[in-house]
């Protein structure tokens, strides 16, 4: 455990440095932001049927979007990982002792509280001080907002084991844009990213009921605009939970049966 907690401070500092980006990655989130919120306003506007979540939570979920992008974006990369498997310097990394998914687990959790902690609390801010309809609307109770963090961290956790299995099939395709552009961006849209889950039609929320993206991204947003009930989070809390355990034991499977299969040098 001291040395998973090593590699997640050393990261974690580490990607404190990278302050210029983040304050790019800043304006392109509020950029982003206020974009789609002004769409959204629009469309709220001409539309003669009944929203499924009113403009007021779908702005906060928006928001919350761009806030919390680091910890909810699929597309999230580490590019020196898919350089060791790439290059064959993977050889190394099984030399370490201690167990390869897991020292990853850890690094790609510091990476991404690392940028979350650099941006959102800027952006965070002006969207709490925008005039209504484009602001950040503050949860309905303190309980709603202490279920959203947990949902949020869980979320965090489910999003890293998704995440892993892009850096797990690099050891077949030798590419991580395939991966990359498949699990990420079909992923993202499942997840709500593009268009909110209430939005989507009846088939197509069933669908992302069935599968892990939503709870991600779209579960705990919605815990924190109240759309969500406190009873009905609370056992959302543990599908988060179910889904984490789930792919966490299938994704260590897969790298173990990858790590079998793999050649390095010729031997």
């Amino acid at each position: 455990m001291n040395t998973y907690l090593s590699v997640w401070k050393l990261r974690f500092v580490s990607g404190l440095q990278y302050r210029t980006a983040a304050i790019a990655g800043m304006a392109t989130q509020l950029f982003f932001g206020f974009i789609f919120i002004m769409v959204y306003v629009a469309f709220y506007a001409h539309s003669t049927a009944e929203p499924s979540m009113s403009l007021e939570q779908l702005a906060s979920y928006i928001w919350l979007q761009q806030i919390f992008l680091a910890f909810v974006m699929l597309w999230f990369r580490d590019n020196e990982i898919f350089t060791l498997i790439t290059s064959g310097n993977i050889a190394y990394e099984l030399c370490r002792p201690c167990g390869i998914y897991s020292f990853w687990y850890a690094k790609l959790l510091a990476q991404r509280l690392s940028s979350a902690i650099l941006r959102c609390i800027p952006i965070l801010l002006v969207a709490l001080l925008l005039p209504k309809p484009y602001n950040l609307s503050f949860p309905p109770s303190g309980t709603t907002f202490a279920l959203f963090a947990v949902t949020l961290l869980l979320g965090l956790a489910v999003n890293i084991a998704i995440s892993m299995f892009i850096y797990i099939s690099v050891f077949w395709t030798m590419s991580p844009v395939g991966s990359t552009l498949v699990i990420a961006v079909l992923g993202e849209f499942l997840a709500g990213m593009i268009i909110p889950v209430p939005l989507m039609p009846n088939w197509m929320q069933a669908v992302t009921y069935a599968l892990p993206f939503r709870w991600t991204a779209d579960f705990p947003f919605r815990v924190y605009s109240g759309q969500i009930p406190q009873s009905e989070a609370v056992w959302g809390i543990l599908i988060q939970f179910i889904w984490l355990a789930a792919l966490i034991l299938l994704g260590r499977w897969c790298l173990k049966r990858a790590l079998r299969q793999i050649v390095i040098q010729g031997g």
